[in-house]
């Protein structure tokens, strides 16, 4: 006898699996974004304030609300009721709101055609995690107000190892937003006559940022502005900036399947692509980019030609016919033709990009300037060897300790300030506490400047950097360019200044004691 039998599915699990796939809690900002932009809202506001028990976030659109099946939808996995992926809205399979099941307590309230609906869910984590389905509780009113509107409160958020809201800055999120969300979509490229704009606020508690009230911003990625001709100094090239699209190419796979990518973007120098919006290590932000809903996924740097560096590159490719992961993070369909020949396409369109000659011609004014550094370099080199051959009955350094010594042989000799080292510990980050002028500074001591930084030293807990010389200058202007520790760093070498932003603005001085020897 035979039976028919239907696979079954534990709801428990696949709740507690789609959640636990979204492990930024940024990812929060994002899915609401989302959500709020396919209700057609003009306008949306997130609050993010810290509590004893996790975030409490709410955010608030004047899109079209919901009526019961839509609030259902919101709450179920795999019922969403955008049921096209290749329309304009972001997603279709109701994946993105169970991010809010990791939390103590999901309130909705929402108003559609003079009906206001209120739903709250008790402890959703904790029952998932007790392999128990959460439910949730529906009342329903009469408003006498045709306004729509959406507001969602998700209190006790659980934000993740490592990760706390005071971690959180204005900074951050800004660059987060245009980075990994529709504030960063390029779909206004393409459409310009056809674009649903969004402004987007969001306010961080005082107890998170309290730098500003809050921080505004729409759904448009921007470029910096296009400078074709190179500038004066030292970096002719690094505001040189030209803008490639936005095009649309047509591509047929080798099964026939047929797709359209939709391609904007820009080369430019360190400077330019300053300007842009980035999250995360400075340097692995830029190349190629496919997009899906304008919105950028995953980088396909190999599409750009070696010899051709990636770093001057910015280009977001968009395709409806690539398919992503549950959180939205990986690309899973790239053993497909339609995917081969996308790659293929591109790998195309870039090289033709790379031949083109302004191009060339900026690749030529950074290699001229960096020779000339180079040259300007050499000779500080030569001129700061002969000083040493001057001073060879004289003190020399050549480690830390004898720093530490010749930074107390100046004070008695005379030198000012007195800079005296009160506490010493050449294995740790922060090997030296001095004092100066009555306070208590946390100091780093090197050989040379540029030793701080091979050593991958940090700067955000030190005041002072106590040093024999300043070393290889060269290696501290490409600091400036690349940046680091995920910040931006210059060097006043004349004034013995060191500014690192990383978020927040951050002052170190550095002490020559050479000089002070002088």
């Amino acid at each position: 006898m035979k039976e028919t039998k239907k696979p079954k599915v534990n709801e428990v699990n696949e709740f507690l699996e789609i959640a636990s796939d979204f492990e930024d809690p940024l990812e929060v900002i994002r899915e609401s974004l989302s959500n709020s932009f396919d209700a057609e809202a003009s306008e949306v506001n997130i609050s993010i304030k810290s509590r004893p028990r996790g975030s409490e976030i709410i955010i608030e659109d004047d899109g079209r609300g919901m009526n019961k099946s839509e609030l259902e939808s919101f709450f179920d996995l795999g019922n969403s009721t955008k049921t096209d992926p290749t329309d304009d809205s972001i997603g279709y399979k109701g994946h993105g709101t169970k991010i809010f099941y990791k939390s103590d307590r999901i309130v909705v309230n929402t108003g559609k055609n003079g009906t206001a609906l209120n739903a709250t869910m008790e402890r959703p984590w904790e029952k998932l995690n007790d392999r128990v389905l959460p439910e949730y509780e529906v009342s329903e009113s009469s408003v006498a107000s045709d306004r729509h509107w959406t507001k969602i409160k998700i209190i006790g958020f659980k934000s993740g190892q490592g990760f706390s809201p005071e971690s959180l800055t204005y900074n951050k999120v800004a660059h987060y937003l245009k980075w990994k969300t529709l504030a960063g979509s390029t779909r206004h490229h393409f459409y310009p006559d056809d674009f649903h704009e969004l402004d987007i606020t969001v306010e961080l508690g005082e107890e998170i940022d309290d730098s500003r009230d809050k921080l505004t911003t729409n759904n448009k990625l921007e470029f910096p502005d296009e400078h074709l001709e190179p500038g004066d100094g030292q970096f002719p090239e690094e505001r040189m900036c030209k803008h490639y699209g936005p095009r649309t190419l047509e591509i047929e796979a080798d099964n026939g399947d047929t797709t359209e990518i939709e391609v904007v973007g820009m080369i430019g120098g360190k400077a330019a692509r300053d300007e842009l919006p980035t999250y995360g290590r400075h340097s692995a932000q830029f190349g190629i980019w496919l997009a899906k809903d304008h919105i950028k996924v995953e980088r396909l740097n190999e599409a750009i030609s070696h010899d051709n560096e990636f770093i001057h590159f910015f280009f977001i490719a968009n395709s409806q016919d690539i398919e992503l992961s549950a959180n939205r993070e990986k690309i899973r369909n790239k053993s497909s033709p339609i995917y081969q020949a996308i790659s293929d396409e591109l790998n195309h369109f870039l090289s033709k990009v790379g031949s083109d000659p302004w191009f060339k011609e900026y690749l030529d004014h950074r290699r001229v300037a960096e020779l000339d550094r180079k040259a300007e370099s050499q000779q500080q080199s030569i001129e700061e060897r002969e000083e040493i051959v001057r001073e060879r009955n004289q003190f020399k350094a050549s480690n830390q300790a004898e720093v530490i010594l010749g930074l107390e042989r100046s004070n008695r000799e005379g030198a000012k300030p007195v800079i005296s080292v009160e506490d010493l510990d050449l294995g740790a980050d922060v090997n030296a506490l001095v004092e100066q002028n009555g306070h208590i500074y946390g100091s780093s001591v090197h050989q040379s400047l540029t030793d701080h930084f091979e050593e991958d030293k940090p700067l955000g807990s030190i005041s002072k950097i106590i040093c024999w010389k300043i070393g290889d200058r060269d290696k501290l202007r490409e600091i400036e360019r690349t940046g680091y520790h995920n910040g931006q760093v210059s060097f006043d070498l004349d004034n013995g200044r060191i500014t690192y932003e990383n978020g927040k603005k951050h002052n170190i001085h550095f002490i020559k004691v050479r000089s002070r020897l002088d």
